[in-house]
């Protein structure tokens, strides 16, 4: 579920009957639920505007989800046989890595 461009990932409770759910892709931390899909989109919806305004109270910049950057720690050797990858391309390193992602990613998603 999306909502103001955070992303919002909910599992069902059977024992108590109800759906828990977290954004996910920022630091700060906010969850939401309902008995009914409805019930957990208004949530997620009110959670994400209690947040931002919040934030806005406060004067705190809210988290953005997914930037674009996370650290990486590999192997130094992956990691000169993906820097001469690149090169041997003509792309930067961050266009090499991003496209290998995408070439990889339909693969998970099967």
């Amino acid at each position: 579920m999306k909502y103001k461009g955070y992303t919002g990932h909910f599992v069902y409770d059977e024992d108590a009957d109800i759906f828990h759910g977290k954004i996910i892709g920022i630091r700060d931390v906010i969850t939401f639920q309902g008995r009914s899909l409805d019930e957990l989109k208004t949530a997620l919806h009110d959670s994400i505007d209690d947040y931002l305004e919040m934030c806005k109270k406060h004067g705190k910049m809210p988290d953005k989800p997914f930037s674009g950057k996370f650290s990486l720690r590999i192997p130094p050797e992956l990691h000169e046989q993906v820097a001469s990858a690149a090169m041997g391309t003509q792309e930067s390193l961050n266009t090499w890595i991003t496209e290998a992602i995408k070439t990889a990613l339909p693969l998970y998603n099967s």
